[in-house]
C-alpha cells in the first residue's frame, strides 16, 4: 500500500513538474521574442519650447460701482402732488422729481412772515424809546430776540418747503419709479435711484503679494458678460490704505470711461491690470501637459541608443507651470529654450519609449 501512495506521488509531482517546466519555457520564450523585438514605435505629435515675452499682467474680478450714485429719498412725511420725470429718463441736477404736499409749511411760512413784520415793528419802536430812555436795555433785548426768532422761523419754513420740492442732486440718469401719485411718503422712503455712470468706478482686490506691482496711473483692461468680444480701458485710480486682516488681500479701485453708457453700476467684471514691462518666458502649449497630483509633467524628445541604432524617443519630465496666455503656458521650472515637447500621443507613452514624429495634425 506503501508503495502504491509513494508511486503516485511520484507520477503526481513529475506531471506537475512538466505543467510548471512548460509553462516556464513557453513565458521564455515569449519573453525572448519580445526582447528581440523590442518596444513598438508610437506616433506623436510634437511643438518646440519657445521663448516669449510677456507683459506683466495681474488678474480679477471686479464690481462696477457709479462715481456719483444715490438713491433719492423723502427728507419729510407728506403725500405725493406731483411727479415730474418718467422712469429712465436723463435729468439735469436741480430738475424737480417729485411735489410734496406743502400747503400746511406754506400756511405756516405766511403766518411767520407777517409775526416776522410785527417783530420787526416793535423793535424800531422798542430802539426809539430806548434812545428817549423810556424803556429799558432788558426789553430793547427782547425785542431783538423776538424779531430773530421769527425771521429763523420764516428761514425754518423755506427750507421745509424746499425738502418738500424734491430734486435732482446732480445730472444722471434715473432708475425706475417707485413711487405714485397721492402716495403717502414717510421720511427716508425710496422715490427713484439716480446714477451718474458717464465714468464708473471698478472696485476689485488682488493679494498682498501683488501689491508691489500695482501703481496709480497704470492700465487695466475690463470685460464683461454682455459684451464678451470687447475691452474696456481704464486706469487704476486709488489704492487702500490697508491690506483687509481677514483675507489678506488689498482693494484697488480703477476708473473706466463709458461714454456710450454699455456698462452699468452694479456689473460684475474681470479685470487684468497690464504692466508696461515684458519678461522672457519659456512656454508650451497646453495639450504638452499632464497633471497629476504628484506633479505636472511633460514628455520631452531626446535621441537615444537602442540594440546600436539612433532613436527617438520620450523621456518624461516634472515641470512646474505658471500663467497660461494666448494659447501657452509657462513653464518655470524643468524645460530648456529649444527642448522639444509631446503634445499628442501621450497615453500610449511610458518613459523612453520609441516614438516617430509626425505633425501634420495638431492637437
Amino acid at each position: 500500500m506503501k508503495k502504491r501512495m509513494i508511486l503516485v506521488a511520484i507520477i503526481l509531482a513529475v506531471v506537475f513538474a512538466g505543467i510548471f517546466g512548460w509553462k516556464a519555457f513557453v513565458n521564455y520564450k515569449i519573453h525572448e521574442f519580445m526582447s528581440a523585438r523590442g518596444m513598438p514605435v508610437v506616433t506623436v505629435s510634437t511643438a518646440p519650447v519657445q521663448r516669449v515675452l510677456w507683459h506683466e499682467r495681474i488678474r480679477s474680478v471686479a464690481s462696477l460701482a457709479a462715481i456719483q450714485g444715490v438713491t433719492v429719498t423723502a427728507q419729510l412725511p407728506g403725500v405725493v402732488t406731483a411727479i415730474a420725470f418718467r422712469s429712465g429718463q436723463a435729468v439735469r441736477r436741480g430738475a424737480l422729481l417729485v411735489q410734496v404736499n406743502d400747503q400746511p409749511q406754506e400756511a405756516q411760512l405766511a403766518y411767520d412772515i407777517a409775526q416776522t413784520h410785527l417783530a420787526a415793528a416793535n423793535l424800531r419802536r422798542t430802539r426809539i424809546l430806548y434812545g428817549e430812555k423810556a424803556a429799558s436795555r432788558a426789553q430793547l433785548d427782547s425785542a431783538i430776540a423776538t424779531f430773530r426768532g421769527a425771521v429763523a422761523r420764516v428761514a425754518g419754513d423755506r427750507a421745509a418747503i424746499n425738502e418738500l420740492a424734491l430734486r435732482a442732486p446732480f445730472s444722471g440718469i434715473l432708475g425706475i419709479r417707485q413711487v405714485n401719485l397721492g402716495q403717502y411718503l414717510a421720511p427716508g422712503a425710496p422715490i427713484v435711484d439716480l446714477q451718474s455712470y458717464a465714468t464708473l468706478y471698478a472696485n476689485f482686490t488682488v493679494p498682498q503679494g501683488e501689491f508691489a506691482r500695482i501703481k496709480t496711473g497704470q492700465n487695466v483692461q475690463l470685460s464683461v458678460d454682455a459684451y464678451p468680444h470687447r475691452l474696456f480701458p481704464g486706469l487704476v485710480h486709488a489704492i487702500d490704505a490697508a491690506v483687509n486682516s481677514t483675507t489678506r488681500n488689498i482693494l484697488v479701485q480703477a476708473v473706466v470711461p463709458n461714454t456710450d453708457s454699455a456698462l452699468r453700476p452694479g456689473m460684475f467684471g474681470r479685470i487684468r491690470i497690464v504692466s508696461r514691462q515684458t519678461h522672457a518666458v519659456l512656454a508650451v502649449p497646453p495639450t504638452a501637459l499632464t497633471y497629476n497630483t504628484y506633479g505636472d509633467t511633460v514628455y520631452v524628445v531626446k535621441h537615444a541608443k537602442i540594440k546600436g541604432h539612433s532613436q527617438l524617443v520620450a523621456r518624461q519630465q516634472v515641470v512646474t507651470t505658471g500663467r497660461e496666455r494666448h494659447g501657452l503656458v509657462a513653464i518655470r521650472r524643468g524645460l530648456k529654450a529649444g527642448e522639444t515637447v509631446v503634445t499628442a500621443g501621450q497615453v500610449k507613452l511610458r518613459n523612453g519609449m520609441p516614438i516617430a514624429i509626425n505633425n501634420a495634425m495638431q492637437p
